[in-house]
């Protein structure tokens, strides 16, 4: 009797290594999915069940199916390629950066610093505490009694 191709094996392996390598070659060009691999993640999940599927059915039907042999190395190659991905992007990536020990905490007062506004126009962080906050649609009489209880600061990353 003629063994089949396991078809699941192949399937696998291949969307293990494409999961692994369209993250760097392509989705890291977007920010929705370069911060978190959402589009990667299904795809190697989705190839490793199959190869677990394909590792499956040459064991069980080997009269009928190939792949032991290069299904097991397969199915290992994936693994580890599977494993330095999910480390690279969990545990390594949180490395990169130095680390910054001067840096404000969560909670700590900010030191004052003055940075341009929109117009152009120097704004200190004292400036914007002590100054009452003015909103376009109130009038002079009700923003003297209004103080600005606290400054939130917001940094966006680079990408502009």
């Amino acid at each position: 009797m003629k063994r089949n191709w396991n078809w699941a094996v192949w399937t696998g392996a291949s969307l293990v290594f494409l999961g692994v390598i369209s993250y760097p070659l392509f989705f890291v060009r977007f920010p929705a999915l370069r911060d978190f691999p959402w589009a990667n993640l299904p795809m190697i999940t989705l190839g490793l069940l199959l190869l677990a599927l394909g590792l499956v059915r040459a064991f069980r039907h080997s009269d009928l199916f190939r792949g032991k042999i290069f299904g097991s190395v397969l199915a290992v190659l994936a693994l580890a390629f599977s494993g330095f991905f999910l480390y690279g992007i969990f545990i390594g990536a949180r490395h990169v950066l130095p680390a910054s020990p001067g840096a404000p905490q969560v909670g700590q007062t900010a030191p004052d610093f003055t940075l341009p506004d929109s117009q152009n126009h120097p704004v200190s962080l004292t400036g914007a505490l002590n100054s009452p906050f003015t909103p376009e649609s109130t009038t002079r009489a009700a923003t003297s009694a209004a103080k600005a209880a606290g400054v939130i600061l917001i940094f966006y990353r680079g990408y502009w």
